[in-house]
């Protein structure tokens, strides 16, 4: 401390100063500093905080030292010097001293600076005191604050994870949720290692930190000797405290966490219901040790996690089941089909924009049917659930009946709805049946309550293609309304027909027909080929997500291997129009000998002329007539003539003048095959030629 050293003046007639009873109630000396003399008088009870002797005590600062540590020392007396230099008139301060055993001890002194009338310092009257015990207790609030933080923090983030954890849907989505910044990772740890009981072994679903995995750790049985296995079989938290309980514990796994630097770790039983499901292990790289609450707040998140992994091996049970018994209800493989590209995708829901599944009803199938026909149909049965999944798988499959048992795509509609109808269910469903006939292009489509298609050229333009639809499936019985209006669709070589549920097209907030312009322009830029087109439909549908699941089918007419100009002609006649009638013939007659069949010209033309009269005659329309150009196996020309009438042509005996009653007959002799078939509210009567390459025209490619 400071010596002023001794002084010639007199000292004042009231020093020493007599301290107040006050001071020695309270444990406090009292000391008086004549800073013009350098005295420093202290009262019996100083001595005692100074642990000196009266006789030991000569009244000079300087004599303080033995006591007061000399950093001590120099930080008083630089905060008196400073208190008197910037005029205060009172310092305070905690220093150490050192007693007679030479344990240090806190002490406290407080001073009041006395000047003269100039201002000048004179005396310093302050107190002593012992401070051990208060800042014993000041020390302990600050650490019990510290740990009351620390218990907030750690009680913070349990209620943090527990409320992450409550929307964790699958497995991995808790792993996520106890990785995540915001995890356990707060709670100081520095890695997570967890695993499932699966058949009597521990199964590692969460391997810590990178680097760490132990060779042979991924399937353990319950009784080997690593503290995951010990947990599970004592249902108890094992809690390793030091490096060296760890090694001694563990010798087996513990050489291969040393790189780890861990120096404890907390490994829990996940139980529910009194069932071990799992362990927890969290490891540590700066601490020992826990405390009693650390220890009680990790078992409790253990509870918790616990109880969320339940949640999420049952959600992914019923996820693995619903979605084995949507894909058992959906066609395994996609029959090949002559003249025609197929591709076919499913994407399930997801929900709640979680990366898990959820199941729905959207289907797709293909139908070969007879006489190079095929049936393609996609639909949507409302809930996504497995009762939805299941009546989409019946179905699935009375719609391939009834297409099967050659009836009209109307008539298979109906025969669904009324199906589904009497099924016991209350769901109903969108569906859209497209039969289409490759070897003409002719497509009739049917439509339930569901989307329309789209149509590609080969020069890459999509459009909508707008088809009269009735009731959804179910609705259409309930309300009596069973007509579904057939519309007809040219699907011309090198032509894609896309089918599709409205969960490829459907934004939420968007309109319909919005989201149809948005998926013909993305058809429209994608590629020509339809397995890469589907891909890329179903990857843009995975990007934007969705809660609807999607299912998708693109069916596209090949063309011939030899493409002719010309394949297809149409010519409208209307009634009481004779010249529409000659320019038909004529149409029939060029394009017969333009494709190579001449030796078969007469025979056509007169098939032609009989049906297109009987239609004429028979009708109160106009008809249609077109020719095509068939290939595939042997060259065929085909003749079809459309009306308006569903009355089919019969048979009848030629009257007794001959002129009428042999249309049929005629027919019948001079065509390879022949057939009637529904077309919208009418028919098409349509007859095939087999014709062999003109001998002119052969003889002509040989000497080229």
């Amino acid at each position: 401390m400071v010596d002023r050293g001794a002084s010639a003046l007199s000292l004042p007639d009231d020093w020493p100063a007599h301290p107040d009873p006050i001071l020695a109630l309270n444990r406090m000396g009292s000391f008086d500093w004549d800073l013009d003399s350098g005295q420093f008088h202290m009262d019996a009870r100083a001595h005692e905080i100074f642990d000196l002797r009266p006789d030991e005590y000569d009244g000079n600062p300087a004599s303080l030292a033995v006591r007061v540590p000399p950093a001590e020392g120099t930080r008083l007396d630089e905060l008196v010097s400073q208190a008197i230099k910037d005029g205060s008139e009172n310092y305070g301060a905690y220093f150490r001293m050192r007693l007679r055993d030479g344990t240090l001890r806190w002490t406290h002194t407080q001073g009041c600076i006395r000047r003269d009338d100039i201002g000048r310092p004179r005396r310093i009257v302050g107190i002593v005191r012992d401070a051990t015990d208060e800042l014993s207790d000041l020390a302990a609030r600050r650490d019990e604050a510290a740990l009351d933080d620390a218990r907030r923090e750690q009680t913070n983030v349990v209620q943090l994870t527990t409320a992450a954890l409550a929307h964790a849907r699958t497995v991995q989505d808790v792993i996520d949720v106890l990785k995540d910044t915001h995890g356990l990772t707060h709670l100081g740890a520095t890695s997570l290692v967890m695993g499932l009981v699966e058949a009597g072994r521990i199964r590692l679903i969460a391997e810590g930190p990178e680097g760490s995995f132990v060779p042979g750790t991924l399937v353990t049985r319950i009784d080997e000797p690593y503290p995951m296995s010990e947990v599970v079989r004592t249902l108890t938290p094992r809690f390793i405290e030091s490096p060296e309980e760890f090694a001694g514990g563990y010798p087996v796994l513990w050489p291969h966490l040393t790189d780890l630097k861990i120096t404890s770790a907390a490994y829990l039983p996940l139980i529910v219901q009194a069932r071990p499901i799992g362990a927890m292990g969290l490891l540590y790289s700066d601490r020992r040790g826990f405390t009693t609450e650390e220890r009680n707040i990790l078992v409790a998140l253990g509870s918790s996690i616990a109880q969320s992994l339940q949640r999420a091996m049952f959600y992914e049970q019923e996820k693995d089941i619903a979605q084995g018994l949507q894909q058992a209800m959906l066609p395994r493989t996609i029959p090949s089909v002559p003249g025609a590209d197929v591709a076919v995708r499913y994407r399930a829901a997801t929900i709640g924009g979680s990366l898990g599944r959820d199941i729905g009803g959207d289907w797709y199938d293909l139908i070969p049917l007879p006489g190079g026909r095929v049936g393609a149909v996609i639909g949507d049965v409302q809930g996504h659930d497995t009762h939805a999944a299941a009546v989409m798988g019946q179905l699935r499959i009375v719609l391939r009946a009834y297409a099967a048992e050659g009836h009209t795509p109307a008539t298979v509609m109906a025969r669904a709805s009324v199906f589904l109808h009497e099924l016991d269910t209350d769901r109903f469903a969108t569906c859209l049946y497209a039969e289409a006939d490759l070897s003409t292009g002719v497509v009739q489509v049917v439509r339930a309550g569901h989307i329309d298609p789209l149509l590609r050229s080969p020069d890459g333009t999509c459009r909508r293609i707008s088809v009269p639809g009735g009731l959804p499936l179910g609705l259409s019985a309930e309300f009596g309304s069973l007509q579904y209006p057939v519309g007809t669709v040219e699907l011309d070589p090198g032509h894609t027909l896309l089918l599709c549920t409205d969960g490829l097209v459907e934004k939420p907030g968007a309109d319909v027909d919005d989201g149809m312009r948005a998926l013909a322009a993305m058809v429209a830029a994608g590629p020509a080929d339809v397995r890469k087109l589907a891909d890329q439909l179903i990857e843009v549908a995975e990007e934007q997500g969705g809660d609807d699941d999607v299912a998708l089918l693109l069916l596209r007419r090949r063309g011939p291997d030899s493409p002719q100009a010309g394949s297809r002609l149409q010519q409208h006649v209307a009634p009481g129009d004779p010249e529409a009638l000659t320019e038909a013939r004529h149409m029939i007659r060029a394009a017969v000998r333009a494709w190579g069949a001449r030796d078969r010209s007469d025979e056509i033309e007169l098939v032609a002329d009989e049906v297109i009269t009987n239609a004429l005659m028979h009708t109160e329309g106009s008809a249609i007539v077109t020719l095509r150009a068939l290939t595939g196996g042997e060259r065929r020309l085909r003749v079809e003539v459309e009306d308006s009438s569903s009355a089919l042509p019969r048979r009848r005996e030629a009257g007794e003048s001959g002129v009428s009653g042999r249309g049929l007959l005629l027919v019948d002799l001079l065509t390879d095959a022949w057939g009637v078939e529904a077309r919208g509210g009418g028919k098409c009567v349509w007859c095939e030629f087999v014709v062999r390459e003109d001998r002119r025209r052969e003889d002509r490619r040989r000497r080229t």
